[in-house]
């Protein structure tokens, strides 16, 4: 078996666990779990925070309006195709009103996500806004602090960018978000 197929299959596992998860109440509102999806091993995974209604309806990460704008980001701001990269979020299940994860739900989630990122070994994350950035580097920071700049988690290069939620509302910031993905698209022209 190649190592992308142990990957998928140790993937699909923790989705089945995930499917199972009854560690917080978010899973009495749910309709569908939302792992996460892509490939195994690919070299950028995209973390965003927590599925909406769209995601919880279907079971897949970013495809309402936010998730169109992710995969325009993806398709034609990179040149990629949204299955070459993986994307999934920090919680599993959709919070009521698409309000913010509270920290217990994040604790109960994170190590869904920490085994994901552990079993991919991307060379780049991205964490699509506050959420999944203050959860992987473990910070209070605010965005703009954060986003701009190189971080390092666990030996794989980190980079912080707006939430596609949030480009939908203030547009003006899509500017800083393309600096950023031509940041990641250098990094990953270099390690190629």
């Amino acid at each position: 078996m190649t190592p992308a197929a142990r990957a998928e299959e140790t993937l699909d596992n923790i989705a089945r666990e995930i499917a199972e998860c009854r560690r917080c109440p978010l899973h009495e509102t749910r309709k569908h779990t939302v792992p996460g999806e892509g490939k195994p091993r690919a070299s950028l995974v995209f973390v965003g925070e927590a599925p909406g209604a769209s995601e919880d309806a279907q079971g897949r990460p970013f495809v309402g309006r936010a998730g169109q704008l992710l995969t325009d980001i993806i398709s034609k701001g990179m040149k990629l195709r949204r299955e070459d990269v993986y994307i999934c979020n920090v919680l599993k299940c959709r919070p009521p009103d698409n309000r913010t994860p509270n920290p217990e739900e994040v604790l109960q989630c994170e190590p869904y996500l920490l085994r994901q990122l552990a079993l991919i070994q991307p060379k780049v994350i991205c964490a699509l806004g506050l959420v999944a950035a203050q959860t992987l580097l473990k910070t209070t920071e605010p965005i703009y602090k954060l986003r701009g700049q190189w971080h390092n988690y666990h030996g794989i290069a980190f980079r912080v960018t707006y939430h596609p939620a949030y480009l939908l509302r203030n547009p003006s910031d899509k500017a800083k978000t393309w600096e950023d993905v031509k940041e990641i698209l250098r990094y990953l022209g270099e390690q190629s």
